[in-house]
């Protein structure tokens, strides 16, 4: 065979190579995400691409046949070019094996799959119609080595059948979505991680506590119990007597505003306009009490403990703040940013609030505000002026009363 004839074979060779090595990796590092919504806008070298990745084991099989066949042949190519132009047999298949090496790792390894990994597309949807026609051919051969890697595998314990590398769980989804805050607006970036996180968040999480329910007590006079009704800024209230433990109902002060100017309005008259009372397990989970919320038609709730004691009251504005945020309720001003780069912050804020408005990390297990989570770290209250190392966080307490902690300085992270 002529000297130019061999070349060309040579140079012939190193281009499949290129193509089966840059291919594989085009194959194998698609976005399978992607893939998907191609396929339902009918690409059809998308469609071609998934089916073979659908059972990759064979198409990768085909490819390491075609690219070790490919390889190997360059190289007896190589051997044989070296042999003609050197008289000096040894040295010159050692030159050859050398120069051929380099130039396959350069031209035929690394420059097509750095190629593939920037732009998996360009060559995994055009040879996925190639691998498709000569998987057709090879299969009988593809076929016994697959065969013979799964008894292989299957001896070391490896079950080939079982593939999830497409599921995901939801830590790995709440990745994905963080990574794309820069393609949509960071609302609705918020809103997602918001109900991811529904699962995991109950009803103690987000409820007003106990200390700061707004009520109306019906062993006060009537004169002060409509003075209450026409100041309050909330639509609906508890009503209950001496203490919130012994609530009998709700009361909707659009319905009772229609009878306060009545001359026999009364206690009883406020008594007959209530509503059955919700209560609620401190332990159900969000998602669970929003399903509960429309299911029954009704919008408040009482959270009770292990007990039967009222722990808090929770409502579906709660709820759906959980997953929009400030869209629904004006932003409170839990959190200033001071000119020095520290933060004020109410210490009555809920620990998970907290992480959402500062993407912090503070542990949301056990205490469920910033206020609780200072005592149980200090396991006192800490006077005015008091520093701490917080998880991390420099925290200055600001304000206190005899029994909590009202505000903290969150200090610049170094």
């Amino acid at each position: 065979m002529p000297l130019s004839m061999l070349l060309g074979l040579l140079l012939l060779m190193l281009v499949l190579s290129a193509f089966f090595s840059g291919s594989e990796t085009s194959l194998m590092t698609l976005n399978r995400y992607r893939l998907r919504h191609l396929v339902k806008l009918k690409h059809s070298g998308a469609i071609k691409a998934q089916k073979l990745l659908h059972r990759p084991d064979r198409v990768l099989g085909l490819i390491l046949l075609c690219n070790n066949f490919v390889n190997n042949f360059a190289s007896s190519i190589a051997t044989v070019i070296a042999i003609k132009l050197y008289a000096d047999t040894e040295s010159s298949v050692a030159i050859s094996a050398v120069l051929l090496t380099l130039v396959m790792l350069i031209f035929s390894e690394v420059a097509p799959k750095t190629l593939a990994t920037i732009k998996p597309e360009l060559l995994a949807f055009p040879s996925a119609w190639v691998y498709t026609v000569l998987l057709k051919i090879f299969y009988p051969l593809v076929w016994l080595i697959n065969t013979l890697v799964h008894l292989l595998l299957r001896c070391i314990g490896v079950d080939t059948t079982k593939n999830e590398q497409n599921k995901l769980n939801k830590d790995e989804l709440k990745s994905i979505i963080s990574e794309a805050e820069s393609v949509m607006p960071h609302r609705y970036h918020k809103m997602l991680l918001g109900i991811l996180d529904l699962e995991s968040a109950t009803v103690e999480d987000i409820m007003t506590p106990r200390n700061e329910i707004i009520g109306i007590d019906l062993e006060l006079s009537i004169e002060t119990i409509i003075e209450h009704i026409k100041n309050s800024t909330y639509t609906r209230l508890p009503v209950y007597k001496q203490s919130i433990d012994r609530v009998i109902g709700f009361l909707h002060l659009r319905k009772v505003l229609i009878e306060i100017h009545h001359e026999d309005f009364d206690k009883q008259s406020i008594i007959s306009l209530l509503t059955k009372t919700s209560f609620i397990p401190e332990s159900t989970s969000v998602h669970k009490q929003m399903l509960r919320f429309k299911n029954e038609k009704i919008r408040i709730g009482l959270v009770v403990d292990e007990y039967g004691d009222v722990q808090g009251l929770v409502t579906l504005d709660d709820l759906l703040q959980e997953i929009v945020g400030e869209l629904i309720t004006e932003e409170e001003n839990t959190v200033n940013q001071q000119t020095d780069g520290s933060y004020l912050v109410d210490a009555s804020i809920t620990v998970r609030e907290f992480n959402r408005v500062m993407q912090g990390e503070l542990p949301t297990e056990g205490a469920k505000t910033l206020n609780g989570l200072i005592l149980n770290f200090m396991e006192t209250i800490p006077n005015t002026g008091t520093s701490i190392r917080l998880h991390g966080y420099a925290v200055e307490i600001l304000e206190r009363d005899e029994n909590s902690v009202k505000l903290v300085k969150f200090l610049p992270l170094k």
